[in-house]
């Protein structure tokens, strides 16, 4: 049945810092122009909190390992995304290069540990 020593999935690395990156992410765009309200601000806040979600929704659907690998890839789809609205971010001086740098780097993390998962499903669903 999977590994006990995951409770559920706020015990998971991956879920704290994608977490802790959306919660990062919502701090830097209070700072974006207000012309950016409804499409950049929204659009990086949605999807940055789209991969702990999914990762969430994973979790509940470990006896399905079709459906968990579905859910940890739509999460690692976000996880991109989230990445292109940074790109746009700092091309824009909405954030500069070091904190560019900072999230893409937490973002590869959080999709390599992603992908682990993906491949080892079996280490996670009962």
């Amino acid at each position: 049945m999977g590994n006990k020593n995951y409770r559920g999935f706020r015990d998971l690395i991956v879920y704290q810092l994608s977490y802790n990156l959306a919660c990062e992410i919502f701090e830097i765009t209070k700072s974006f122009p207000k012309e950016e309200k409804y499409s950049l601000t929204d659009q990086i806040r949605r999807s940055s909190r789209s991969v702990p979600s999914n990762i969430a929704e994973a979790w509940s659907k470990r006896r399905y390992p079709k459906s968990f690998v579905n859910k940890l890839v739509d999460s690692d789809g976000e996880a991109s995304e989230t990445t292109v609205h940074l790109d746009f971010a700092k091309d824009h001086g909405y954030i500069d290069l070091k904190k560019h740098k900072y999230f893409i780097e937490k973002y590869e993390e959080v999709s390599k540990m992603l992908n682990s998962m993906i491949k080892t499903p079996e280490k996670f669903c009962f």
